[in-house]
């Protein structure tokens, strides 16, 4: 069944408390957070701290994620050889901006894989895309790498890149929201929308959580546990709608088995689009619990 990543919840490694009480919540994803979230002396420590957490904590049904530092800092390797030696199999890559910056990750995992004796492809990538160059690249990076399991969009570096103050309505962001959304489409992966910063702003976040939906994205960021339950709602399909999406997966299989050519419900064709809607909708259903 295809994981649930509506929510992706960060949480700084440096924080103990947080990186223990974070399931609680029952975010969909955990972005344990190395890079933005730490200053540079705590780096290494809370490296070392999350490798600890992630040895001896149950994160129970929640999808964990690193955001490890970049590849060219000084932490970023380690970040990574350490983590996935301590169990991490999904490395969230910021500042992806080419192909190149994914394939260099796939080589290092590649690596890491051969000396610890796991699978070959076993660690998955995420990649962030936070300037305008990883925007106007994000179909090359969508497909770099069979590892590719997502890509997200970071709106506050963006808009640095591109000289633009972010807004409420965010229509500075609406080109780059879709060419990530459509990137992600066409190579068959998950596009994660950006955080929404103003957690006081709960009308404001549900109308981004909206707008994100109706783009296309599986779900979106979060820096604050209170902002799971509006983007699950959002995200989570009605019960009308999973019961007309189960009707015509049931249309489906009673007309094939008929050997009909022609499928209707309530004097309705149903058309490859309605199906795979249907296909979509189910899927999501059993993943939230609800079918």
């Amino acid at each position: 069944m295809k994981k649930l990543r509506r929510t992706m919840l960060f949480v700084p490694a440096s924080n103990p408390n947080m990186m223990v009480n974070a399931p609680i919540f029952k975010p969909d994803c955990i972005i344990f957070d190395l890079e933005d979230a730490i200053s540079l002396r705590e780096k290494d420590s809370a490296r070392d701290l999350l490798v600890e957490a992630l040895k001896s904590i149950d994160y129970k049904d929640c999808e964990i994620f690193a955001r490890v530092n970049p590849l060219y800092t000084p932490f970023g390797e380690e970040d990574v050889r350490a983590l996935v030696a301590a169990g991490l199999r999904n490395v969230r890559l910021p500042m992806s901006e080419t192909e190149e910056d994914i394939k260099k990750l796939d080589t290092l995992l590649t690596d890491i894989e051969k000396e610890l004796g796991l699978d070959n492809g076993v660690v998955k990538i995420l990649g962030a895309i936070e300037t305008a160059k990883g925007v106007l690249n994000a179909e090359k990076i969508a497909v770099a790498s069979s590892r590719m399991i997502g890509i997200s969009f970071g709106a506050e570096d963006f808009t640095r890149t591109i000289g633009a103050e972010r807004s409420k309505g965010g229509e500075e962001l609406f080109v780059a929201r879709s060419k990530i959304v459509l990137a992600a489409a066409a190579a068959g992966i998950d596009a994660i929308d950006t955080v929404f910063a103003d957690v006081d702003d709960a009308k404001g976040f549900r109308k981004e959580v909206e707008s994100a939906k109706q783009l296309g994205f599986a779900g979106k960021s979060v820096i604050h546990p209170g902002q799971i339950r509006t983007v699950h709602d959002v995200f989570t399909p009605s019960q009308e709608d999973v019961d007309k999406a189960v009707r015509v997966i049931n249309a489906i299989e009673e007309a094939e088995s008929k050997g009909l050519g022609v499928i209707s419900l309530d004097g309705k064709m149903i058309d490859a689009p309605v199906v795979a809607r249907a296909e979509r909708i189910v899927t999501l259903a059993k993943g939230a619990g609800i079918l």
